[in-house]
């Protein structure tokens, strides 16, 4: 080295480099497609009843059946990559996704089309938990690792949101099975890209065997509970969905005791009860319950009251996602400089703020007061997640990394599940309260139910949703102020 020469700075062996970051990138888009799929057909259905002449069963589980498989196979898959390589099972889901993709657009019955989202909630399954369990294989370093899980937590968010709006814009120019074909470049480049860049783990415990049992009693546990939880949330009570959840919760404690019993268990019951873990899945839980439950009054409320197509709802959607974008990364920031279970509790709280602003609307209320409300709640919310994903991940054992967050994203269904269910029936009792006694029955239930009655009981309807709405504001703000105290009694001092 010469005199002019200053010294090159090293890295600790522990930080990332430039081949890490760009592994990130290379994974962050099967990432955004995988949760795009969880929505991106609810335009292209007017489309595909037209073409494939479904029946209402077959239409509702068109929609249904991806979420479902992936909901219930998140836990048995991520246990999988622990045991046998998240590589393997990233790019072995990479491949599936791209196979089952290519079944849907080309599908010709209902039938068919069901069958292949089913098989796209396998391949999702393999791709979710993998691709942030590799997050904790690839960024060592704390604060590199939590932008790293900033990233990962906002395309998600993002890509549920763009569902819509890209099934929309493809709609205008192309058929229905477009919406499927966009998946295959990204999973070709992932094929591709990932031997080259993808990191292999080593397996959890080293011959020990993989208990079919336990998957097979998470699976079947899952899958009626989530399924009976939404079906109770979506009509009401009734007997089928109620002793389907309580199935579910049954077998989920049988498949607890077995964990108990196993040398080398699916899931790592001690890390549960461990508070930077568990406290981080109840917070991840009540945030995707006031999330998910009300989306579905922020979505009708853009069609139904304020009379947007369903695409430009979808993009009017997009504008809190705006809010996410700059608070998640400023809540990592300052993770990095105080306890986070402060900076998550503020989250919390900048969420029962927004929400508590939504329990003032009325019909007369300007629509950007909605919009900024909404992208209040949902940046403090995400970065809430956020922070709790990158601390769930940091308290898991690298090599215990696939089921950890298998296991964090599997609670996250179950809570947008509870979410529908809870606040849904607050809102669907305002609602019914709300509207007049005179009115028909099938406008006294839904606003749907009064679309085409006359313009005086759609008038009211209208009013009484509103209402409603606010009435899930309230329970929202709530959930998020549990959430809060929640964080602070868990989670504070953890690192």
């Amino acid at each position: 080295m010469t005199l002019t020469e200053s010294p090159r700075p090293t890295a600790g062996p522990d930080r990332a480099g430039r081949r890490e970051w760009t592994v990130l990138g290379v994974l962050m888009l099967p990432l955004l497609l995988v949760s795009m799929d969880v929505s991106v057909l609810y335009f292209a259905i007017p489309s595909i009843a037209a073409d494939l002449r479904p029946g209402a069963t077959q239409q509702l589980w068109i929609l249904d059946m991806y979420g479902f498989v992936l909901a219930g196979l998140l836990v048995t898959m991520g246990a999988l990559g622990d045991r046998f390589g998240r590589r393997r099972l990233l790019l072995g889901g990479a491949a599936l996704f791209g196979v089952a993709s290519g079944f849907a657009a080309y599908a010709h019955s209902a039938g068919a089309l069901i069958g292949a989202r089913g098989l796209l909630g396998v391949a999702g399954a393999c791709l979710m938990p993998s691709t942030l369990a590799l997050i904790r294989t690839l960024f060592q370093d704390p604060a590199q690792r939590a932008k790293a899980v900033t990233l990962w937590t906002t395309v998600m968010a993002s890509g549920i949101s763009l569902g819509p709006v890209v099934s929309g814009a493809l709609l205008e120019h192309f058929w229905w099975g477009s919406v499927f074909l966009i998946n295959l470049p990204a999973m070709l480049l992932l094929l591709v890209l990932g031997p080259l860049l993808l990191p292999e783990s080593r397996p959890a415990a080293a011959g020990a065997r993989f208990d079919v049992l336990s998957a097979v009693l998470s699976l079947v546990a899952l899958l009626p509970l989530i399924h009976g939880v939404k079906e109770l949330a979506k009509d009401g009570w009734a007997p089928v969905p109620a002793l389907g959840v309580t199935f579910g919760l049954l077998l989920a404690l049988v498949f607890v005791r077995r964990q108990k019993r196993l040398a080398h268990p699916m899931v790592d019951l001690g890390l549960v009860r461990t508070p930077a873990y568990g406290g981080s899945l109840l917070a991840n839980l009540l945030a995707m319950a006031a999330t998910v439950g009300f989306a579905v009054f922020l979505t009708q409320y853009l069609q139904s009251v304020l009379g947007q197509s369903p695409l430009e709802a979808a993009l009017w959607s997009l504008v809190p996602t705006g809010g996410v974008v700059v608070a998640a990364p400023l809540a990592a920031m300052l993770a990095g400089r105080a306890d986070r279970a402060y900076v998550m509790a503020g989250g919390f709280l900048v969420a029962a703020a927004g929400f508590g602003w939504l329990t003032t609307i009325e019909r007369a209320t300007p629509f950007w007061v909605v919009l900024v409300a909404s992208a209040l709640y949902a940046a403090g919310l995400v970065s809430a997640m956020t922070l709790a994903n990158e601390l769930a991940l940091g308290a898991a054992p690298p090599e215990r990394a696939g089921s950890a967050t298998a296991v964090l994203e599997a609670g996250q269904e179950l809570g947008g599940a509870l979410g529908m269910a809870v606040l849904g029936s607050i809102g669907a009792a305002v609602y019914t309260a709300t509207m007049p006694a005179s009115a028909p029955a099938g406008a006294r239930e839904t606003l749907g139910g009064a679309l085409g009655g006359s313009p005086a009981v759609l008038d009211a309807a209208r009013t009484a949703f509103v209402d409603a709405m606010a009435g899930a504001a309230v329970g929202a703000a709530l959930l998020a102020l549990l959430a809060a105290g929640a964080t602070l009694r868990l989670l504070r001092r953890r690192t």
